[in-house]
């Protein structure tokens, strides 16, 4: 198969539509474009995944990891998003940023990969962006059946914020979802007594629960926070009093607060009324030791093409990389600008695309 560049690679697979959790056809393609690496297929559901490996020698393991699926294209596009269009040396598409480019620089890294100490591979799921049950999670659990879970593991997540180089993440926070639902007894306005108004039970309990920090937080944490993304009772009428009130809410938690400190804050609150709790941890939070040598590795490569020192971060919502970190895998994402991410007109710039394959060539050649 023909060698492209990375650049010609990148707008490939911009140009092929990948919606969740289609992919397009390129596990195939990307299958047979890295010939000489064993493959292992992980299809269920509809999700396609796919695991390519390559042991050089004996070593460690670093494993390239991310998705080919992209959120729908939706509207306010100057263009058509599954038309690659170059503008001003940027490429609009969907998917430009999150995260076909990461997806283009590992690949076309590992093509061009002669030798490495110890094992490489890559693995691609067609379910980021969705549900995620059927797509990184399972991989993992069949590489631990067969004894190739990885040492170490780059997820190429769109990371930087301003300047391309400045930040890769160590690590994510969890995120745990939870609904309350409170009961009175609805009645007439003009009879409060008769009645149990639920806005009544919950007023002297919001201001100890809105925003309260469940921790501290810390030097790459911020304090897992309680926050209420909804509140709604009553018939929207004036004279009738509400008997019941559903409360939503959401953490993101660091390393110090458990689901379970979660469960015990919010029934230690309501304890004395009637209620209803329903919880469900979607996320784990996870971190990577900063003096792991995949981050002293990365950080290095980075400050070599891009001359910045790049800061250790652990913002933003959840990722596969969570995956990675429930086996206690060393994980750390890096990639082009997010500031475009699911947006119209998403777009990077052909600079970032090109410094990113740089940088992982870097990384494979000193790990």
């Amino acid at each position: 198969m023909q060698n492209f560049s990375v650049i010609d690679l990148f707008i490939k697979l911009l140009g092929t539509k990948s919606v969740t959790p289609d992919d397009g056809g390129l596990l195939d393609f990307i299958q047979d474009y890295l010939l000489g690496f064993e493959a292992i297929r992980v299809d269920k559901n509809g999700v396609k995944n796919l695991f390519l490996t390559k042991k050089f020698s004996d070593g460690e393991h670093l494993c390239f990891a991310g998705h080919v699926d992209v959120v729908p294209g939706g509207d306010g596009w100057n263009s058509d998003p599954f038309i690659p269009k170059i503008k001003d040396g940027k490429i609009y598409a969907r998917g430009a940023q999150d995260m076909k480019s990461g997806v283009a620089a590992f690949v076309q890294a590992l093509k061009d990969l002669k030798e490495f100490n110890g094992r490489v591979s890559l693995l691609l799921t067609s379910d980021e962006e969705g549900d995620a049950f059927y797509g990184t999670k399972i991989v993992l659990e069949e590489l631990k059946v067969k004894n190739l879970l990885p040492d170490y593991a780059i997820v190429a997540e769109p990371t930087c914020e301003k300047v391309f180089g400045d930040a890769i993440k160590i690590g994510r926070r969890g995120s745990n979802n939870g609904v309350i639902k409170l009961f009175g007894k609805q009645g007439h306005a003009a009879y409060p007594s008769k009645a149990v108004n639920v806005v009544n039970l919950i007023a002297p309990i919001l201001p100890k629960i809105a925003g309260h920090n469940l921790d501290n937080g810390d030097e790459f944490f911020e304090p897992s926070q309680f926050v209420i993304t909804d509140i709604r009772a009553g018939m929207e009428v004036t004279n009738v009093t509400p008997g019941l009130l559903k409360l939503m809410f959401n953490v993101r938690n660091s390393t110090a607060t458990t689901p379970e400190d979660i469960e015990n804050f919010v029934n230690e609150n309501f304890k004395d009324l009637d209620y209803e709790f329903e919880f469900k941890p979607s996320a784990k939070p996870f971190m990577t030791n900063p003096n792991s040598k995949v981050v002293k590795q990365l950080q290095k490569a980075i400050k070599e093409v891009c001359k910045i020192d790049t800061k250790l971060s652990t913002a933003g919502g959840t990722s596969d990389a969570r995956f990675f970190g429930e086996y206690g895998i060393d994980t750390v994402e890096f990639g082009v600008i997010n500031d475009t991410i699911h947006a119209p007109n998403e777009r990077t710039s052909i600079k970032e695309v090109e410094e990113l394959y740089i940088v992982f060539k870097r990384v494979l050649k000193e790990f």
